[in-house]
């Protein structure tokens, strides 16, 4: 991806991601299937912020092995983590990817920033 700036980045996630989806439930479930189909797992990420809804602590590595099966939030994207002997869904935008394919950076950059402006 190039560096855009922040008017272009929205325009164009408005334009590739979010075409006819008018509320926040059809804005959430965009967001779900081009997740889906750009990121590539399983891959390694970092916590980068302690949430009270999931037991990760900051700087914890763990592999993020698909989607969750539902959209738990419009607010939130979660992925599944391998941690300990089991598996469980994480708010992506708890997480820094590591070392990832070109397509699966691009997704989460463009999630975090999207997620990241509270005015949306």
């Amino acid at each position: 991806m190039t560096q855009e700036t922040d008017q272009e980045r929205d325009e164009r996630i408005r334009r590739e991601m979010l075409t006819d989806a008018y509320t926040a439930d059809e804005q959430a479930i965009s967001w779900c299937y081009h997740l889906e189909r750009e990121m590539t797992f399983p891959f390694q990420a970092r916590c980068i912020e302690e949430r009270t809804i999931t037991p990760l602590r900051e700087g914890e590595e763990v592999p993020v092995v698909g989607m969750t099966d539902e959209v738990v939030s419009s607010r939130e994207m979660f992925v599944l983590v391998k941690w300990m002997d089991r598996k469980f869904g994480v708010p992506l935008s708890q997480l820094e990817v590591l070392d990832v394919d070109q397509d699966t950076r691009d997704a989460v950059d463009d999630w975090h920033y999207w997620n990241g402006d509270a005015d949306r």
